[in-house]
C-alpha cells in the first residue's frame, strides 16, 4: 500500500463453506494416498451438489494393484469428512449424499516430465509462479485481516462442534475491514459475519447475540469501537447451508487459502495436489522464506516470487520485494536465499518434509499463519532458517 492510513478488508470461509467441503474432501484424498506410498502423485478435484460429491483427477502409486484396490476407500473418505465437518441436514447428510469416484491413474506424458531419470533431476509438476508475503502485522507475521478473519470463524467452529452453541451451522463467512495509521492496524471499521443456524425462528440480532461475544474475544483489545459497524447475517435467515444452498468446487478460495488479498497471487490453487506440484511445495517454501527474512528482521514485510517450468529442476527466477522496509537490499537477500534452501521441487520436499499426510488439516482456515505442528503439519511455519539467512547476508 502507498499510503500509510487507509482500510483494507479480507474475508475468510468455515470448513462448511460448500468450496472448503470440497477443499476438505480433495486434501483427505491426497493424505489417504500418501499414507499408502510418500511419493504418490495426486491431483484431486471435488465438486459438491445437493446431495451429491463427485470426485475426479489424476493419481499414481507405484503398485498398481495397491492403486486398484484402494479406490475402494475413496466413497468412505469424502463421507468421514462431510461427518466430521457437520453436516446432517435433509438434502446434505455424510450418509445419504451419492458419491461418485472418476479418479484415474496420472497420464504418462506428464510423469516422464516430472520424474527424475538417469540424466535428469526430478522437475516442477507444472510451470508457474508463487507467491510468499510476511508483515508484522501479527505475532503470526500475516496481514491482520485474513489472520483475524480465520481466527473468529475458527473459534465459532471450536464452539459448534464442542456443544456450547449447538444452533449455529457448519456454513459461515467473515470479514473485517481493519484501519491502518502509519502502516500499522489500530482496529476495524467494519465486521460483516454470515453463519447458517439450525433455529429457523433466530432473527439477524438473535444470530449476532450468539456470536458477538466470540469475536469480541476474539480480536485484539480495542479494536471494537463504539463506531464499529456490524453485519451479521445481513440477509436475515441462512438456514440451508453447504452444498445444498450453494454448488462447491475444490481450489475456489485461493485468496482466502493465503493472504485475504494483501500480497499477489500466482494462480494456483493448493488443495488435492501432492508436494511435486510446485503451485503447492513453492509457495510453502516463498513463505517460509519470506517469514524467515522479516523473523530476522530484515525487513517489516517482504513479498517472495518463485517462478517454474514443468520438468525443470531449479527455479527460473527468484524476486524478493520488502515494500521500501529493508535493511539490505532485495538482491542480497536474493543471493542469500539461494545458499540456504535448495528450490527444487525435491529439495523442498525434503525440507521441509512435505510427504506426510498433513494437507486435510490445511483446508480451512488458511494455510499460512498456523502453528507449527509436532507431526510436520505447518512446518513452512518455522522460523529456523533465520541463522542460515543472516550467515549468508
Amino acid at each position: 500500500m502507498s499510503s500509510k492510513s487507509y482500510i483494507f478488508t479480507s474475508e475468510s470461509v468455515s470448513e462448511g463453506h460448500p468450496d472448503k467441503v470440497c477443499d476438505r474432501i480433495s486434501d483427505a484424498v491426497l493424505d489417504a494416498f500418501i499414507e499408502q506410498e510418500p511419493e504418490a502423485r495426486v491431483a484431486c478435484e471435488t465438486f459438491a451438489t445437493t446431495n451429491r460429491v463427485i470426485i475426479g483427477g489424476e493419481v499414481g502409486l507405484a503398485d498398481k494393484a495397491k492403486l486398484s484396490q484402494f479406490m475402494g476407500r475413496i466413497e468412505d473418505i469424502a463421507r468421514a469428512c462431510v461427518k466430521d465437518i457437520g453436516y446432517e441436514q435433509e438434502k446434505f447428510h455424510h450418509e445419504k449424499i451419492e458419491v461418485t469416484n472418476l479418479l484415474h491413474e496420472q497420464s504418462a506424458h506428464i510423469a516422464q516430465g516430472v520424474n527424475a531419470a538417469q540424466n535428469k533431476d526430478e522437475g516442477a509438476g507444472d510451470q508457474g509462479i508463487m507467491f510468499g508475503y510476511a508483515t508484522t502485522e501479527t505475532p503470526e507475521l500475516m496481514p491482520a485481516p485474513i489472520q483475524y478473519s480465520h481466527a473468529i470463524l475458527r473459534r465459532l467452529a471450536d464452539a459448534r462442534k464442542s456443544g456450547c452453541e449447538p444452533t449455529l451451522g457448519p456454513d459461515a463467512k467473515s470479514q473485517l475491514s481493519v484501519a491502518y495509521q502509519n502502516g500499522k492496524p489500530i482496529g476495524v471499521t467494519s465486521i460483516v459475519l454470515s453463519t447458517q443456524h439450525l433455529d429457523e425462528k433466530m432473527t439477524s440480532d438473535d444470530v449476532r447475540a450468539v456470536v458477538e461475544p466470540y469475536i469480541r474475544d476474539t480480536l485484539p483489545d480495542g479494536w471494537i469501537s463504539p463506531e464499529t459497524c456490524w453485519h451479521v447475517n445481513p440477509t436475515g435467515k441462512f438456514v440451508i447451508g453447504g452444498p445444498d444452498g450453494d454448488a462447491g468446487l475444490t481450489g475456489r478460495k485461493i485468496i482466502v487459502d493465503t493472504y485475504g488479498g494483501a500480497a499477489p497471487h500466482g494462480g494456483g490453487a493448493f488443495s488435492g495436489k501432492d508436494p511435486t506440484k510446485v503451485d503447492r511445495s513453492a509457495a510453502y517454501a516463498s513463505r517460509y522464506l519470506a517469514k524467515n527474512i522479516v523473523a530476522a528482521g530484515l525487513a517489516e514485510k517482504c513479498c517472495l516470487q518463485l517462478s517454474y517450468a514443468i520438468g525443470v529442476s531449479q527455479p527460473l527466477s527468484i524476486y524478493v520485494d520488502t515494500f521500501g522496509t529493508g535493511k539490505v537490499p532485495g538482491e542480497t537477500i536474493e543471493d542469500a536465499l539461494d545458499q540456504c534452501l535448495d528450490l527444487s521441487p525435491r529439495g523442498i520436499r525434503n525440507h521441509l518434509k512435505l510427504n506426510k499426510p498433513i494437507y486435510q488439516r490445511t483446508a480451512a482456515y488458511g494455510h499460512f499463519g498456523r502453528s507449527p505442528e509436532e507431526d510436520g503439519g505447518f512446518s513452512w511455519e518455522k522460523t529456523d532458517l533465520v541463522d542460515a539467512i543472516m550467515a549468508a547476508i
